[in-house]
């Protein structure tokens, strides 16, 4: 039997949902507010060069990610080589850090994860369009979505919600399905708090000369969390340069977070240079920045009561889903809940 399926949200979970569904008998929709893919995992162009502002790389715990990742096509593949290293809250940086496995990402960015497995899908992805509710008729038992636009989408025997659990969490309102359900995942995935951070870019004229890829904060105590060289990356950053991708702690994230960029990036730029002991950084040639609101998830969500829904086809998939913020978490979540599509 065919199966109408609707994916909320073109991330790696998303994504990895629509892989999974691929070879099944589904019509697959994904409703994606942004005009690109790969959500967090987010790549940009500025000034001749491609940086991964968000999720710097997939990670490969268990190498299943790597052969998938091989399957999806070994053109432009990128394996970082060089390790990460880390620093304390004084900014005493030492080598070597558990992180050193594989740490994958494209010549083309990171967004090359979703745009690979969504290829290799039949999925359709309706790109702008913000999910605000979604419904259920308890006399057809089918789904649909309502849009921000107030344009009802449907009818779905399956939808999969993949934002940040707070997005998420609103997205279930009283809609006359399974209100004691609805109820304890409303609490379940609520309860799922998340980390802001503020990513800023770095860029300047020279090159820079380390023996490592990236620094992360290992004692949680430094305005800085993470520094990462983008020219590390195969054609990302062009010969001669040299592009900082900096994200600030989430405490620091919160204070800043509206503050514009241009009021922050002499003191982010500051900080930095004192890190790396070069007060040449302090004047980047060109800034840029991100917000990530929902970066990191700090917690997970019940699994017991957030799979009550799937005998009347309600999914949930994300990092959060896992309790892990990782690129490789949120990917394999999405598939694993096609697959169990799949085998309904």
């Amino acid at each position: 039997m065919t199966r109408d399926v609707c994916i909320v949200g073109a991330g790696a979970a998303g994504a990895g949902a629509a892989y999974a569904l691929r070879n099944s008998k589904a019509n697959v929709t994904i409703l994606e507010k942004s005009n690109g893919v790969c959500g967090r995992a987010a790549t940009r162009r500025k000034h001749g060069c491609c940086y991964d502002h968000g999720a710097n790389y997939v990670k490969d715990p268990d190498h299943r990610t790597e052969r998938l990742i091989r399957d999806l096509g070994e053109d432009g593949l990128v394996d970082i080589d060089d390790p990460i290293w880390t620093f304390d809250a004084d900014g005493v940086i030492s080598p070597g850090d558990s992180r050193d496995q594989h740490k994958w990402t494209w010549t083309e960015g990171i967004t090359q994860l979703a745009k690979r497995l969504l290829d290799r899908s039949n999925a359709t992805v309706e790109r702008e369009t913000r999910v605000a509710a979604i419904d259920h008729n308890p006399d057809t038992t089918y789904w649909s979505v309502v849009d921000a636009e107030g344009d009802r989408h449907g009818p779905y025997d399956d939808v999969i919600l993949t934002p940040p659990a707070p997005q998420t969490a609103s997205l279930l309102t009283e809609m006359g399905w399974g209100d004691h359900c609805m109820m304890a995942l409303r609490e379940a995935i609520g309860s799922v708090d998340y980390r802001t951070i503020r990513s800023v870019m770095l860029h300047y004229p020279f090159e820079l000369d380390f023996p490592w890829y990236a620094l992360v904060n290992t004692d949680k105590e430094h305005d800085v969390g993470w520094v990462a060289r983008e020219e590390c990356k195969d054609d990302h950053v062009p010969d001669g340069e040299s592009l900082l991708v900096v994200q600030l702690s989430p405490e620091w994230s919160a204070a800043h977070y509206d503050d514009p960029l241009d009021e922050i990036s002499d003191v982010v730029a500051a900080k930095v240079a004192t890190l790396l002991d070069d007060d040449r950084l302090r004047d980047p040639d060109w800034v840029d920045g991100q917000r990530w609101r929902y970066a990191l998830p700090d917690g997970v969500a019940n699994r017991e009561v957030i799979r009550r829904g799937e005998p009347d086809g309600l999914y949930f998939a994300g990092d959060w889903t896992i309790g892990e913020g990782r690129v490789h978490a949120a990917l394999w979540s999405g598939i694993e809940v096609g697959e169990r599509i799949v085998d309904t």
